[in-house]
């Protein structure tokens, strides 16, 4: 898992969010509150429920259009739970939290699961089940 990872405050304005997902290259970024997970913020919240809708990016916050409810794995998971969690909610990515307290350990992705484990096979499989469309 990436350890070092970028968090952002739940009342930090998406203008901020905005700015750090642009200097950091990314597109989603943990919302916590002294390192305790509330939820996460993508790009795509920011353009759906926050740019479509008129808001003012420098006064709307964060907990104002991420998204509360959030997958994650716990740091002690092994890498077949990670990896079946990633195709049962069909994400490439989950965040990643200590089991006593919630606080947040770090993110691991496809890549590393694919990079650190070297079942590539197992992992384009993984990869293969995140992509179909979900099942009604």
């Amino acid at each position: 898992m990436t350890m070092t990872v970028e968090a952002i405050r739940p009342t930090d304005t998406i203008f901020d969010a905005a700015k750090r997902m642009r200097d950091l290259n990314i597109g989603s970024l943990p919302v916590c509150f002294d390192r305790r997970m509330e939820g996460m913020i993508t790009d795509r919240d920011i353009a759906i429920r926050a740019v479509a809708e008129g808001r003012n990016p420098s006064t709307t916050l964060v907990m104002d259009v991420m998204t509360p409810d959030i997958i994650y794995c716990f740091d002690d998971d092994n890498t077949e739970h990670v990896e079946q969690m990633m195709m049962d909610y069909q994400v490439r990515r989950l965040p990643v939290v200590t089991r006593e307290t919630k606080e947040l350990a770090g993110i691991i992705s496809l890549g590393d699961l694919a990079t650190k484990t070297g079942q590539v096979q197992e992992i384009g499989r993984t990869l293969r089940e995140i992509s179909e469309p979900a099942h009604a």
